[in-house]
């Protein structure tokens, strides 16, 4: 293989693994917040309600795993970066997205709760 073969390989990879991170922040954040804000209550009333009272003992875990999740991301891209091979534009957005998202449920929860439940009520 030549070296452009194996850049384009590792590039890849990581760019994978940095989405991957994003993702899996992303969906840290969704469950830890899900204490505050049950996902459909409409469809999953009864099993919302559980989830929630039983992941509410986990959120700070979740939250840190997140946490964690994002600075792997950026991590994975300053190395890509001092590799000379550069994070596709999807990985880059999802990171920074993921960052943006993750920064406001850890510190806002409360104000993203009564913004969903004021849409879910029909309030504008």
């Amino acid at each position: 293989m030549n070296s452009a073969t194996q850049s384009d390989e590792r590039n890849r990879s990581g760019s994978k693994s940095s989405i991957m991170a994003s993702l899996g922040a992303l969906g840290g954040v969704i469950v830890a917040s899900s204490c505050c804000l049950p996902l459909a209550p409409f469809l999953f009333a009864a099993g919302a309600a559980g989830t929630s009272a039983f992941l509410s003992r986990f959120r700070p875990y979740l939250l840190v795993v997140s946490i964690l999740c994002i600075a792997f991301g950026f991590y994975q891209s300053w190395r890509a970066q001092r590799c000379d091979s550069k994070p596709s534009r999807t990985s880059t957005f999802l990171l920074w997205f993921s960052a943006v998202v993750v920064f406001i449920f850890v510190f806002f929860p409360q104000v993203i709760a009564n913004l969903v439940a004021d849409l879910l009520a029909g309030k504008s």
